[in-house]
């Protein structure tokens, strides 16, 4: 099975250094490089949105979560999926009429319009600090899950693993900016939702459905996991639905997602991608669900959840099959890392004004600012692994704390001071931080809510003085 797989890989990675090369033909200046020439149509929107938001966390964490929980996971994809609709039918029409209007090439640079330029450029400055450390952060989980992949299937060094997966992503995303993630992106989310249906209804059939698996985990002493609520009762248990869906608060502020808005051809692509992006949304993130369950009842004792995905693949599936599944898993990860090194890029070269210092080379800046961050990436990865799941969820609080509700004021049409969005992203930002060293609350509903609505209160605050 081994050498099926390594020659699946091995195509699959051709496929994907190809559509570099092919993409890099169409980058001629950093609005192609950033945002595709704003060209997006909407099944690369749809797919690669929902492929750039589900990572590693998705395919390997989400499924892992319900097996370690049970139905209390349905909540968090239920957050996810609430989330996303509501970005896509209410961010993404007024955020593609307004940065199409005024030019913007990133969500930094719509946050601080109408600023002055000194107001401006703190705000950025601060934007792409926590932007830096939050995907280095979430892109080393992402380069952490492709070396477990490859370590597990190959029986490779992890460290090796990692500098090999983080090794092919950079290159494709170097030579061919937007284009080459959002086509690259489009490619693996067929591919993670083909995984996200099959294995789930494949697993859900080996273990004789719901009656099959209830039976099973009654017999195990675990009838808990049946339960949305979990162990949890009264308000304990309102702590851990509301803390689910609140996962969903995050998916507001991501720079790396809300660029597709930005990228939109028009509003008739907007129109129909939104439908395409809520279906593939539920189907993966719910899939993910039905597998965890049905997991637990065919592979009960499993020293790490996060591996369940490949256990049920190497359990019910033929090699070929399982090759294709290693491919999603991959995929998973090169989609969400691709498009945040590309944000990351943008940071240092667009918002940091660093490109205005050399006329003519702004694309060489970028790729040179993509592979700094590749590298930090990766060396946190091996020296500093921990769970994907975990690390994920902070960057993507704390990521969506700062930049949420700020955005969604700037499209109320709120009138904000300069300093009052530096106070909100701030806040926003330190109270994701202190509440994830604090102990949990039931759910984590502390962490995934308060600094989301510390942020906007700051906002509102400022609002109101300057309205």
């Amino acid at each position: 099975m081994t050498t099926t797989i390594l020659y699946t890989l091995i195509v699959y990675k051709l496929l994907l250094l190809a559509v570099g090369f092919w993409a890099q033909r169409r980058t001629s200046d950093t609005a192609d490089y950033f945002l595709g020439g704003r060209q997006l149509g909407p099944v690369v929107a749809s797919i690669s949105y929902g492929a750039s938001s589900a990572s590693a966390w998705t395919l390997l964490g989400m499924s892992g979560m319900a097996y370690s929980y049970g139905l209390v996971a349905f909540w968090m994809a239920g957050g996810a999926v609430a989330g996303a609709i509501f970005a896509w039918f209410w961010i993404a029409p007024r955020l593609l009429q307004r940065s199409h209007a005024g030019g913007q090439l990133t969500l930094t640079e719509f946050i601080t319009e109408n600023t002055t330029s000194t107001q401006a450029q703190r705000i950025k400055v601060l934007a792409s600090g926590m932007i830096l450390f939050c995907f280095v952060l979430y892109i080393s989980s992402q380069f952490q899950g492709a070396g477990n992949t490859f370590a597990s299937t190959f029986d490779m060094d992890a460290s090796e693993s990692i500098i090999l997966g983080g090794t092919i992503i950079l290159i494709y995303t170097l030579l061919g900016g937007f284009w080459a993630v959002s086509v690259t992106d489009t490619l693996q989310g067929i591919l993670m939702l083909i995984a996200a249906v099959l294995l789930p209804l494949s697993a859900w059939h080996a273990a004789d459905g719901w009656q099959g698996i209830s039976a099973a985990l009654h017999a195990a002493g675990e009838p808990a996991l049946l339960s949305y609520s979990g162990t949890a009762a009264g308000l304990t248990a309102v702590g851990v639905v509301v803390g689910g869906l609140a996962v969903g608060l995050g998916t507001f502020g991501q720079p790396h997602l809300v660029s597709r808005f930005m990228a939109l051809r028009d509003t008739k692509a907007l129109n129909q991608a939104r439908w395409m992006a809520t279906a593939w949304f539920a189907l993966v993130f719910f899939g993910m669900c039905f597998l965890g369950i049905a997991g637990r009842a065919l592979l009960p004792s499993l020293d790490n959840p996060e591996t369940l995905f490949f256990e049920i693949t190497t359990s019910l599936f033929p090699s070929v099959f399982g090759a294709v599944m290693v491919a999603a898993v991959l995929s998973a990860i090169m989609s969400t890392a691709d498009s945040m090194l590309l944000v990351a890029a943008a940071c240092v070269a667009h918002d940091l004004g660093v490109e205005k210092f050399v006329k003519g080379r702004e694309l060489l800046i970028s790729r040179l600012a993509m592979l700094t961050v590749s590298v930090a990436a990766i060396a946190l990865a091996i020296a500093l692994p921990a769970s994907i799941f975990s690390r994920v969820l902070f960057a993507w609080t704390a990521i969506g704390a700062a930049f949420g509700p700020l955005l969604i004021a700037k499209l109320l049409g709120w009138r904000l001071t300069g300093s009052g969005i530096f106070a909100g992203m701030l806040s926003g930002f330190v109270a994701a931080i202190v509440f994830n060293a604090l102990p949990n609350a039931p759910g984590d509903i502390a962490e995934r809510t308060i600094p989301f609505l510390l942020a906007g209160l700051v906002l509102w605050f400022s609002r109101s003085k300057t309205a």
